[in-house]
């Protein structure tokens, strides 16, 4: 009885608690969408299936995105905690790159809409990387420890934006997104292997970011043939980077499935997604039956994964888990 007067009387205090990181769910369905999309070029899957997964996280973002506005509006000042939290705030360019990804998906389909929502989520994430620069610049209270494969997030997120922007825009606006991208990639891949190198191993809760790793020598394998339409020694170098690191991660495999499912493990969609386009594209351009076919091995795993996701967080909010304080 008092438990059920407990869970009642919290119940509406739950939006207060809705995390921002869910929006990487959107990364991880649009980017299994566009997978979808690609591997449909090659004739052998209907064009339906990514389409429907399309929808379906164009819906979901929609879904997240009012939901977290209503919690901006009513609960402000836990939205201006999240902001100012070491790891929670590098999840807010999730919402910036969630349109990015759609606008790539819908880009055949709709390039009106497609160039709206490009424009939108290159301009959100601009803004966004010059908040992240700012905080740790003027910081006073950020530590090694905070150090994580999440940061990648907000700056290195800019290296999508050409994926779909060089045939929206002049190529010199992706030109500068894909610089800042490449260039900030390299300095926190730094940073981040210092702290994992010579520091304690990441919380158990953060294990699944060491995914994303994966997304960005793959993005910008993509982001840099969309500008240059040339599989040169450079696209060749960020692909066989990109390759490395999903075997490095392979080879850990046991140490993932041993992690409980966090929010946090939504970290293992989208980079997966961005190494399958990359190995797509990759077998599209070299005419090699061997990336076609590690093509689709990896679109079959992260189709797995991301069905896997969709039922823990399904069932972990059905069972009242995901808005709880921390």
């Amino acid at each position: 009885m008092d438990t059920s007067i407990d869970h009642q009387s919290a119940a509406p205090h739950r939006l207060a608690h809705f995390p921002v990181a869910l929006f990487a769910s959107v990364m991880g369905v649009a980017g299994l969408a566009i997978a979808w999309l690609k591997a449909a070029q090659t004739g052998l899957v209907p064009e339906q299936i990514g389409g429907g997964l399309r929808g379906l996280g164009t819906a979901l973002f929609a879904f997240l995105l009012l939901i977290y506005l209503t919690k901006l509006l009513r609960h402000r000042a836990a939205v201006m905690a999240e902001r100012a939290h070491p790891l929670k705030q590098n999840f807010f360019p999730a919402i910036s790159i969630g349109l990015l990804l759609l606008a790539i998906a819908w880009a055949h389909a709709a390039p009106t809409l497609a160039t709206w929502l490009w424009s939108v989520g290159a301009a959100l994430h601009l803004v966004f990387t010059l908040l992240a620069m700012s905080g740790w610049i003027h910081h006073a209270h950020f530590q090694i420890n905070h150090a994580n494969p999440a940061w990648f997030i907000p700056v290195v997120g800019n290296i999508l934006v050409p994926v779909a922007g060089a045939g929206f825009a002049p190529l010199d606006i992706s030109w500068f997104f894909f610089s800042i991208g490449l260039v900030f990639w390299l300095v926190l891949l730094t940073i981040v292997l210092y702290r994992l190198f010579f520091h304690e191993p990441l919380p158990i809760r953060l294990t699944p970011t060491l995914f994303i790793l994966l997304a960005p020598p793959s993005v910008g394998f993509l982001a840099y043939l969309a500008l240059t339409d040339s599989l040169d020694a450079f696209a060749r170098i960020l692909y066989f980077t990109a390759l490395f690191l999903g075997l490095l991660l392979a080879s850990n495999a046991v140490r993932f499935f041993r992690v409980p499912f966090f929010i946090s493990a939504w970290a293992y969609s989208f980079p997966l997604a961005a190494l399958t386009l990359a190995t797509f594209e990759m077998a599209q351009r070299s005419g090699l039956v061997f990336y076609e076919g590690l093509g689709w091995t990896l679109l079959i795993l992260l189709t797995g994964v991301v069905a896997l996701l969709s039922g823990k967080t399904a069932l972990a909010a059905f069972r009242g888990e995901l808005c709880l304080p921390e």
